[in-house]
């Protein structure tokens, strides 16, 4: 009773409490569970020209593409730089369409999808399809009757789980292809556009042939900047940062991280090459003297025994004295043998026989309405085992038939290769790995390097004390594959974006290395800041100050021989310099090619400030080249020869205007 008058006097407090605690309750369902409210932003990877792009989106792009790749190579295996590269090729697939879309929309400029249709499938097929391995025949040229099979296959019904599977891939494909084509073609026509609008006059072309024809040989004299001593000219902090400003845009930067990383190569230790050795001895009695070894060699090393023939340009080049040599016998035997990491022996299971290294094959007609199909010359290698064997071994113009599922295969042996010397060998060989033993214990050692050395700074000095590499990585960027070459690197990307300057990672697994990284730099700023380019701005402002006390030199001298004399150099020429001129000699001078066109024969420049020093320079006569003026013909030669650069500077002009947030390294 005492308690239950307690609560009762307690119940104001009490409803307060159990209130606060529902209301946690329900908000962190609501933050938590319902997180999608506050959270809708996190399913987006990026923003192009204003609109969303959802991840889905983003997946299913780079989805289709790896199932077009996957058909057009015959491949399934795609390595982690093929699979980066794929999503980078989505991702940039996407940022086209999003900014040419929103720029056709402004502009009135749409493909229809009767337009779409006739270039995938009409009259007017896009040069991606024609281009498709897919849609080619044995002679490499696009074959339209291909191409109807594989549409038509898009509407049957599957009869089992394996041909849904090929029919979703053969629908990703062609999804792929579609969106590739109307992609394209909205650039191509965008840039048809442009190339109407932006057009080369009589006056442009006129003045072309002009510069093109129009020469001059070139004295001068140099000044290098190198010359000038640097104790000669003062630079001050101010005159750094007022050029940093001027030069502000040239140093946005994209938000990276530079990090220092430790490798420790994953190699196998003296007790595994041990254990190799015993192997080998313990194999060795049994490889030498058994009739049959396929099970001693398939169970225990990296050279399976399947029987082939051997022939003196196929065999491994370390056995061939062993197996064509006039002593040779069956079942000779090598010694046990260690080459770097990779211990060996081998044995002779029959020689002194002849077989031919190739054969010519047809595959004949199956039924009515089909043809033969001449495969031409093949090597046993490139065929399985159940048609190598009976076409190395029959005789030309015999047949046999092959089984493959419910289907029936035959073939004609159409001719043979004259038979040479072939050898059965059996190879017995073991590259040493790391076992468990070695792994876990260069693990442990570089977890108690992290212990020992938990920041940066010291990361590369007891690095060193271990015998291990220590290498920079600088400027990554959050969407970077990898560090450098390492592979499977793209999670020390993840943490050096989560991480704080000075932190070393975690012990990370890449390939046969593992990798701990010290964070050293971390860049967020918009702009690349003034201490990372003020050597080459402080190289830039000295040059600067040194044309001035070279121009002040040179302010009374009124011929070159008196500006050689000054400087102690002589007079050199530059021939034949005309307007469209990338070089003045050695040196990139725009600034001194365009003052050589201007100044009459024989007058003497006033100083020029070039890039590699200063300049006073005299002409002598304009040459003109003979070269009939045909102002037509130049129009249509530089339309044609700037049509792809207008195009291109344009959609790159686009693309840096669409204000494009990535973030894709969420999902990546």
């Amino acid at each position: 009773m005492a308690t239950l008058q307690s609560i009762r006097n307690h119940g104001t407090i009490l409803l307060v409490v159990v209130g606060i605690a529902m209301l946690a309750f329900i908000l962190g369902d609501f933050l938590n569970s319902g997180s999608s409210f506050f959270n809708k932003d996190l399913q987006n990877v990026a923003e192009i020209a204003g609109n969303k792009v959802h991840f889905t989106e983003y997946e299913k792009a780079i989805e289709q593409l790896t199932e077009a790749y996957k058909i057009e190579t015959q491949s399934n295996d795609l390595n982690e730089d093929v699979s980066f590269q794929l999503r980078d090729q989505a991702w940039q697939m996407m940022v086209t369409d999003y900014t040419i879309s929103e720029q056709a929309k402004k502009i009135g400029m749409v493909i229809t999808n009767d337009e779409l249709s006739n270039l995938c499938f009409g009259d007017n097929i896009h040069q991606i399809i024609r281009q498709s391995r897919t849609f080619t025949n044995g002679t490499g040229n696009f074959d339209p009757t291909i191409m109807v099979n594989f549409l038509s296959s898009l509407k049957q019904e599957p009869e089992n789980d394996n041909q849904a599977a090929m029919l979703e891939q053969y629908k990703m494909c062609w999804g792929y292809w579609e969106n590739a084509v109307r992609i394209s073609h909205m650039q191509e026509k965008y840039a048809s556009l442009l190339n109407k609008l932006i057009v080369i006059n009589p006056l442009d072309a006129k003045y072309t042939i002009e510069a093109r024809n129009t020469s001059v040989d070139v004295q001068y004299v140099l000044q290098p900047y190198y010359a000038v001593a640097d104790s000669l000219v003062k630079v001050t902090e101010g005159d750094i940062k007022k050029l940093y400003e001027q030069k502000k845009e040239l140093y946005k930067q994209i938000p990276n991280r530079s990090i220092e990383y430790v490798s420790i190569p994953i190699v196998p230790s003296a007790e595994d090459f041990a254990d190799a050795e015993n192997l080998f001895k313990s194999l060795e009695n049994d490889f030498k003297t058994l009739d049959d070894i396929t099970a001693i060699v398939n169970g225990n090393s990296d050279v399976l025994y399947d029987g082939r023939d051997y022939s003196i340009e196929t065999i491994p080049a370390e056995y061939k004295e062993f197996a064509f040599s006039k002593t040779t016998k069956k079942n000779a035997c090598t010694e046990i043998t260690c080459n770097g990491e990779t211990y060996s022996m081998a044995r002779i299971m029959d020689c002194g026989y002849t077989k031919s290294d190739s054969v010519k094959l047809v595959l004949l007609a199956s039924g009515e309405g089909t043809e033969d199909i001449e495969i031409g010359w093949v090597k046993a290698t490139d065929l399985p085992k159940n048609i190598s064997e009976p076409a190395f071994n029959g005789k030309k113009g015999d047949k046999f038939t092959v089984v493959n599922g419910t289907a029936e295969q035959t073939f004609m042996i159409a001719d043979k290769s004259k038979p040479t010397p072939k050898v059965k060998l059996a190879i017995l060989e073991r590259t040493v790995a790391p076992s468990n033993n070695t792994y876990n214990a260069l693990y442990n050692q570089a977890k108690q390097f992290i212990v020992a050395n938990n920041n940066a700074d010291s990361l590369r000095q007891a690095a060193a004390s271990n015998g291990w590499l220590t290498t920079p990585a600088y400027a990554v960027t959050e969407n970077a594959h990898k560090i450098n070459d390492i592979k499977n690197s793209r999670e020390i990307v993840k943490w050096a974006f989560g991480a704080e300057k000075g932190q070393v990672s975690d012990v990370y697994e890449c390939g046969d290395q593992f990798i701990v990284a010290g964070l050293i730099e971390v860049n967020d700023e918009e702009y690349t800041p003034i201490e990372d380019v003020e050597a080459e701005l402080t190289m830039e402002v000295t040059n600067q100050k040194k044309a001035t006390y070279i121009t002040e030199q040179l302010k009374s001298v009124k011929t070159l021989a008196d500006a050689s004399s000054l400087f102690n150099t002589e007079i050199k020429t530059a021939e034949n310099i005309s307007l469209i001129s990338t070089r003045f000699g050695m040196m990139n001078e725009p600034a001194v090619i365009g003052k050589a066109l201007t100044i009459a024969p024989n007058e003497v420049s006033a100083p020029i400030i070039g890039k590699s020093g200063v300049y006073m320079i005299s002409v002598g006569d304009k040459k003109v080249a003979e070269e009939a003026i045909n102002v037509e013909q130049e129009i249509q030669q530089t339309s044609i020869y700037t049509a792809y650069s207008k195009a291109s500077a344009a959609m790159q002009l686009l693309q840096d205007e669409s204000n494009i947030v990535d973030n894709r390294s969420r999902i990546q």
